[in-house]
């Protein structure tokens, strides 16, 4: 696996860690839309979860993410359609998809 690609990696699970770290341990949706900075926070990791993404892909197109393309759609969506990202589209990808997001980036940085 080439350098760039482990590190881009990283960034992902950098940003996964981030996004854990900025919930708190009760997830509770209500309190996520109330708080603005941690929406934000979110969403910053997420695009960057894209970008990296969509690095990963251009050098290695048949790499073992699930979904990848989706989660490049979302960065763009983020960044250029920012005004029809909902709140629930945010929570449902941070509380149903990082989880099996994290487990892939680990077996993969696992692999190198």
């Amino acid at each position: 696996m080439e350098d760039e690609i482990k590190t881009w990696l990283t960034d992902i699970k950098q940003a996964i860690a981030e996004i854990n770290d900025f919930l708190p341990d009760q997830k509770n949706f209500r309190a996520f839309q109330k708080d603005v900075k941690t929406k934000r926070a979110v969403e910053r990791n997420v695009e960057i979860i894209g970008e990296a993404a969509s690095r990963i892909l251009k050098l290695s197109p048949d790499i073992a993410i699930t979904d990848v393309r989706k989660i490049i759609d979302t960065r763009n969506r983020i960044i250029h359609g920012y005004d029809s990202v909902s709140d629930d589209i945010i929570w449902s990808i941070v509380i149903r998809h990082l989880p099996k997001l994290d487990e892939e980036i680990a077996i993969l940085l696992n692999q190198s």
